[in-house]
């Protein structure tokens, strides 16, 4: 073999493998792509499943010329990297294919076309093995449009949890700490303090998640976890919410309907920063949202678009914090599409951001000048007796396996938390 053509080999080798080295990160939509969302059920859920169980991934095109999308899924290890194992280890079937599954929007101002993707599908008959994985929607021309985490789990370890108040004195009316255990009847966890991760979420949002925690001690085959500072959640504040299912009334924190441009507008009530006030009991429902038209049947394409104006009081923010609007509506992005401006005028901190009708949940995410979450200074401040959903994933190694799988998945709610 040629000396050149040996070596143009070894490059194009150390450059592949290093591409397949990169950490996966979610890649935010256009602006033209709305309520991309995991669903089972009809429902609207964080993206976390049984392995074998059915599940969609739904989304809608705001230019509604019925584009052609393709899907393709990787096999991430537990720091989203993609696994070193062939394709055909995890899938039965076939990805890179078209979504076939879509149609067009109906009796709504915005037109639109909405997408489907179910798994198991005619293609993908069976994703086969449990792990983190990255869903990316391709365009005609195979380039990443957006892409979305989601996490297949087994049952083989039981993940008890409870939630309590931080022993910390300086911030036990501000954080919630997990303490939980693992359990696994037909696992003998090999060095688990090594092999054994876990990944900790409050309200299914990835991007405020603890890890890389090892287990605290171990009793035979039992893993426990009761650390304070190394498991803590800001409390956070209860999400706000409005209600435009009649999308040409006002309704639940909807000051007025506007019909001016094209679509129908929401105008909201201005919302007054809460970190100084007192914490208030409301229901929520921690950050998800419902797509519904209360005038129409087949709600993913009944129900129309709206533009949602938000505004916010906050005046101790207006030099030093950006804002974001965040919800699982838009995957709590951080994108500029999201971030509030501030009219000097007004005082105040406004925002128009299109969204589909129904019953939405968000919440004011203060970010500092280099991108990172200020938990701290939140806007709604922070307050132990917040409902937080919790989720604990359990991943697991053995020395023998070629991929890391999720062995168990646990839940706990801080609606009694203890002392």
């Amino acid at each position: 073999m040629p000396k050149f053509l040996f070596q143009s080999l070894l490059l194009l080798f150390i450059f592949t493998s290093a591409k397949a080295q990169e950490v996966q990160n979610e890649i935010d939509p256009p602006y033209n792509i709305k309520t991309a969302s995991f669903v089972q059920n009809d429902t609207n859920v964080v993206p976390i499943f049984e392995l074998g169980s059915v599940f969609s991934f739904q989304f809608d095109d705001l230019f509604g010329n019925e584009a052609n999308y393709y899907f393709e899924v990787v096999h991430c290890d537990y720091n989203w990297i993609p696994s070193d194992i062939p394709k055909t280890d995890y899938v039965r079937g076939f990805d890179n294919q078209r979504i076939t599954d879509y149609s067009n929007s109906f009796n709504t101002l915005q037109g639109y076309s909405h997408y489907t993707l179910t798994f198991p599908n005619q293609f993908t008959t069976q994703l086969r093995i449990s792990g983190n994985y990255m869903l990316k929607i391709l365009n005609e021309d195979r380039e990443v449009v957006f892409s979305r985490k989601f996490v297949l789990y087994e049952n083989h370890s039981t993940v008890a949890c409870l939630v309590k108040r931080t022993r910390n004195l300086s911030n036990i009316d501000f954080k919630q700490n997990l303490e939980f255990t693992i359990l696994s009847n037909d696992i003998v966890f090999q060095t688990p303090l090594q092999n054994i991760k876990v990944l900790l979420l409050q309200n299914g949002d990835f991007k405020t998640s603890i890890k890389n925690v090892p287990p605290q001690y171990t009793i035979g085959n039992q893993m426990v976890y009761k650390y304070d500072k190394e498991t803590q959640f800001w409390g956070g504040n209860e999400f706000l919410y409005f209600e435009n299912k009649d999308i040409r009334a006002a309704s639940n924190n909807v000051a007025r309907m506007g019909s001016n441009n094209d679509v129908y507008s929401s105008y909201l009530y201005t919302n007054h920063a809460r970190g100084n006030q007192i914490y208030t009991v409301y229901e929520d429902v921690n950050g998800n949202f419902v797509v519904k038209n209360i005038n129409g049947f087949k709600q993913e394409i009944e129900a129309d678009y709206a533009w949602v104006y938000f505004s916010l009081s906050a005046p101790a923010f207006q030099l030093n914090k950006d804002i974001y609007i965040a919800g699982m509506f838009n995957n709590y992005s951080l994108s500029p599409e999201y971030k509030m401006d501030y009219n000097s005028d007004k005082g105040i901190f406004e925002k128009a951001v299109m969204i589909k009708q129904g019953f939405t949940n968000y919440q004011y995410r203060t970010v500092d000048k280099k991108g990172n979450i200020d938990y701290e200074n939140a806007v709604d401040g922070n307050f132990y007796q917040t409902e937080n959903e919790y989720t604990i994933l359990v991943y697991y190694k053995e020395s023998s396996d070629r991929y890391q799988r999720v062995i168990g998945k646990g839940n706990g709610n801080s609606i009694n938390i203890v002392n």
